[in-house]
């Protein structure tokens, strides 16, 4: 089934999720089934779930902002719960509403389409805001950080998470403006950024490393990512699908060795006993070999999605097995 967007007014201002039909195929919607969107943003996911088959879907969000906009689809959708937490929480989140496990879960990582375009949440460069980059709006913000973070936390940070490799300098430049000035908006500090970057080959600009390291860092994405595929795995029913969408190597890494780590198998349940039964420690079942990644189609209609990679996974049960007989 191809997906078009309902009539609703909560889809009207949204724009079409990265990868939606592959997403929809990986999570192998049946029927009465129960699935999450721990990514709710402005509801792609979860709408064109609702659509594709008769089930249940609980959204998730940090966002106060979007959460408001669940609370929307909640009212015209009763197959439609919107929870307000991180998706490193959906186990507790789900339970408090009696559920224990599900059929399917959708990731989509990183920072919303409309966060990046609004320009008083301090997400983008493109536009002068407040240096903010909060997800939830509360906590540390990257103003914070760059105004009180010594020189080289921010250079470990801009390093680490934005993976550029002239940190330092931008980092001392940083430091060097901010006893000048007080950095308060988004254009003051792409253009200290521009200032020590030069521009690469392929166009993109020079603070994108540095905004994307701070934005990973005030939201802990990293952190949150590592337990929220833990919290996945734990509840999804045997059978179940877990779908994630990342957009750039770090977030990928995390995710292909979650899935590897959780696909080995067989160990000896006893190193002292030769006739010992092995377990088969697997919980997962890699369904994409490789990543996916999105249509030529899609990349020209939506430049979001060049980087986008979907990895996919099945929930198993561990067995035991002696002398060529599996036991559940």
């Amino acid at each position: 089934m191809v997906w078009k967007a309902p009539s609703s007014h909560v889809s009207n201002n949204s724009h079409v999720p990265v990868m939606l039909q592959e997403v929809l195929t990986s999570l192998a919607l049946h029927e009465e089934g129960i699935y999450v969107d721990g990514t709710f943003g402005m509801g792609g996911y979860s709408q064109a779930i609702l659509k594709h088959a008769s089930c249940k879907v609980f959204g998730i969000d940090r966002d106060p902002e979007a959460v408001q906009l669940g609370y929307e689809l909640e009212k015209e959708n009763p197959n439609f719960h919107i929870l307000h937490g991180r998706f490193s929480q959906m186990k507790e989140l789900l339970e408090g509403k009696g559920i224990k496990e599900v059929d399917g879960i959708a990731l989509d990582l990183g920072v919303s389409s409309p966060q990046l375009d609004q320009s008083k949440r301090g997400f983008s460069f493109r536009f002068d805001g407040p240096l903010d980059m909060r997800m939830s709006q509360e906590g540390l913000s990257a103003e914070d950080v760059v105004n009180q973070y010594s020189e080289a936390q921010l250079s470990d940070i801009i390093y680490t998470y934005g993976e550029e490799r002239l940190a330092r300098r931008v980092a001392r430049t940083i430091v060097k403006a901010r006893a000048q000035e007080k950095i308060t908006t988004t254009l003051q500090l792409a253009e200290i950024v521009r200032s020590v970057v030069p521009r690469s080959r392929d166009g993109i600009d020079p603070a994108t490393r540095t905004f994307q390291g701070l934005r990973i860092y005030v939201n802990r994405e990293l952190e949150e990512l590592s337990q929220g595929l833990q919290a996945a795995e734990d509840l999804l029913a045997p059978g179940g699908h877990l779908v994630v969408v990342s957009f750039h190597s770090l977030e990928d890494r995390i995710v292909k060795d979650f899935f590897r780590k959780k696909s080995q198998t067989s160990r000896p349940i006893s190193r002292h006993l030769p006739s010992s039964p092995t377990v088969n420690d697997a919980t997962l079942k890699i369904l994409t070999t490789k990543p996916l990644q999105a249509t030529i189609e899609e990349m020209q209609d939506n430049p979001r999605s060049r980087s986008a990679k979907l990895r996919a996974a099945e929930k198993i049960n561990i067995t035991i097995e002696r002398q060529g007989e599996l036991s559940l």
